[in-house]
């Protein structure tokens, strides 16, 4: 959305060192940055060294210069220094709903790239239908807290954690089931990984990362919100589908296995042939399946 090099760096070349270090990087505003410096036809460089740390930003080496990309305490710890003036910029931006990445060349500030994560149009009926079950959402994000704020309110969303890093995800979901909630995580991301495993349910997108997909127990195939509340919905209906098949279960043993033992033998003179006995039986379980198919007309 907006590129803003510091004074002494040209923005084509800070693109391209960005978008070259970027390309190695499974983050999806990654994914954003070397898709821009692509449509500008800037040719991408093979990065040497590359270093990504999780909730930090990563690090590498670009056509002889040593770049990183990430947080500004990330730059901090990285021995950067002088990142006011570049905060002052971020501010704004974040104001608006954008993530500013921090990028140092060479140990010095270069700028900041912004990206837009945007809301997708299928999002807020996701929300919107969550809510109508009875589910509370908090949305846990290692974005700036102004950007996540703005993302939040425009969802009405219950609550939001900001600046978090994998780790504090983990222990946010540990700190929910801790007080007697059940928690379902949805996430695409290798930061969301290890909450995707603490949760009861861990729900990935298919359009995420393998490793969130490989953690989580649901994956929804287009990446969707709306899926969550459909799955739920099944969820719903196909317990409801197994408790009356076992009420069918045990009135036909309940009924049946006395008249096969001769119960009414004493009193009727009837037996039950094994003919009827072997029809009863596959009845019994046609109407059991038959009960079951009802599940592909649940309205979800």
């Amino acid at each position: 959305m907006d590129i803003l090099p510091s004074d002494g760096f040209e923005a084509k070349e800070f693109l391209h060192l960005a978008a070259s270090l970027e390309q190695n990087s499974e983050h999806p505003l990654a994914a954003a940055i070397t898709q821009g410096a692509k449509d500008q036809n800037i040719t991408l460089d093979e990065v040497k060294d590359f270093r990504s740390v999780p909730g930090g930003g990563v690090v590498g080496i670009v056509a002889g210069h040593a770049v990183m990309i990430g947080k500004p305490d990330f730059l901090r710890n990285e021995r950067v220094n002088g990142l006011e003036p570049m905060e002052a910029w971020a501010a704004k931006l974040q104001g608006d709903g954008k993530t500013a990445m921090f990028v140092a060349i060479d140990g010095n500030p270069a700028g900041i790239l912004a990206v837009a994560d945007p809301i997708k149009a299928t999002t807020a009926e996701a929300v919107r239908d969550l809510h109508a079950l009875g589910i509370k959402i908090v949305m846990l994000t290692g974005d700036n807290h102004r950007t996540a704020e703005v993302v939040a309110k425009e969802l009405d969303l219950d609550g939001v954690e900001a600046e978090i890093e994998p780790a504090g995800k983990v222990a946010y979901v540990k700190q929910l089931r801790a007080e007697g909630k059940h928690v379902a995580m949805a996430g695409d991301g290798i930061n969301d990984a290890p909450a995707l495993s603490e949760a009861e349910v861990g729900i990935a997108m298919g359009t995420g990362t393998d490793v969130a997909m490989q953690s989580a127990g649901i994956t929804l195939l287009k990446g969707d919100l709306r899926g969550i509340a459909k799955a739920i919905r099944l969820s719903h209906a196909t317990m409801g589908n197994i408790r009356q098949n076992l009420v069918f279960a045990f009135l036909y043993n309940t009924l049946g296995i006395p008249v096969a033992a001769g119960a009414l033998y004493p009193f009727f003179g009837l037996l039950l042939s094994p003919i009827i006995a072997g029809a009863a039986m596959s009845l019994s379980s046609v109407s059991v399946i038959g009960n079951a198919l009802r599940l592909r007309k649940a309205r979800l």
